[in-house]
């Protein structure tokens, strides 16, 4: 009898099924990595009042503008050696006037304009104290424009007309918020810059 070959035709009868169905099994999909959620660029925080800046004062001295939350600021940017320096006469005499109903006048150098303020800060002090008996407070030479903005002013000049020349004027409001933006010409006692400025008092 011839047994082999019939037993090896029952084996392949029996493995071929089992290749059959392995054929037709489907590989299961390997699953692909959700893509990483990209980062968000980060923004720096753009101050929403005045009062959330910090400037230094002509030492150095760092001071949170926070301080004149609930008064009315009159923000100037000053120089030495220009044809409005004599202003600082009148903004001394309109902050000493305006000082007990809550109105604080505050200088900050600048030589954006014809180069008109090269001093150092204790140059900028002995002048105003000496020649014109300043006694409002005066902080550090800032840039009010271009590379380098200071803060101050960018903030300033989001919804006002920026400086175009020295001793331009920005009337603060209690809440920290611009009310009123006036150029160089306008001087300390003109009669639009004090109705500004009591305009600012009389708002909460």
């Amino acid at each position: 009898m011839r047994i082999l070959p019939t037993l090896t035709v029952l084996a392949a009868l029996a493995v071929t099924p089992a290749l059959a169905a392995d054929k037709s099994a489907k590989p299961t999909p390997t699953p692909t990595p959700a893509p990483a959620a990209k980062a968000e660029p980060q923004s720096e925080k753009k101050p929403m009042s005045f009062h959330d800046l910090t400037a230094n004062r002509l030492d150095g001295t760092p001071e949170k503008l926070s301080e004149f939350q609930g008064k009315v600021v009159l923000v100037v940017n000053t120089a030495s050696q220009c044809g409005y320096t004599p202003q600082y006469a009148g903004l001394e005499k309109l902050y000493q006037d305006y000082k007990d109903k809550g109105v604080v006048v505050v200088g900050f150098p600048s030589n954006d304009f014809g180069g008109q303020e090269p001093g150092s800060a204790e140059e900028i002090k002995k002048f105003c104290e000496l020649r014109y008996k300043v006694t409002f407070p005066m902080f550090e030479k800032v840039k009010t424009k271009g590379d380098g903005q200071s803060p101050v002013y960018e903030f300033l000049a989001r919804n006002h007309p920026a400086p175009k020349w020295n001793f331009h004027k920005y009337v603060v409001g209690k809440d920290g918020q611009v009310k009123a933006a006036f150029p160089s010409a306008v001087t300390p006692d003109s009669a639009e810059l004090k109705s500004a400025i009591d305009g600012a008092l009389s708002q909460k």
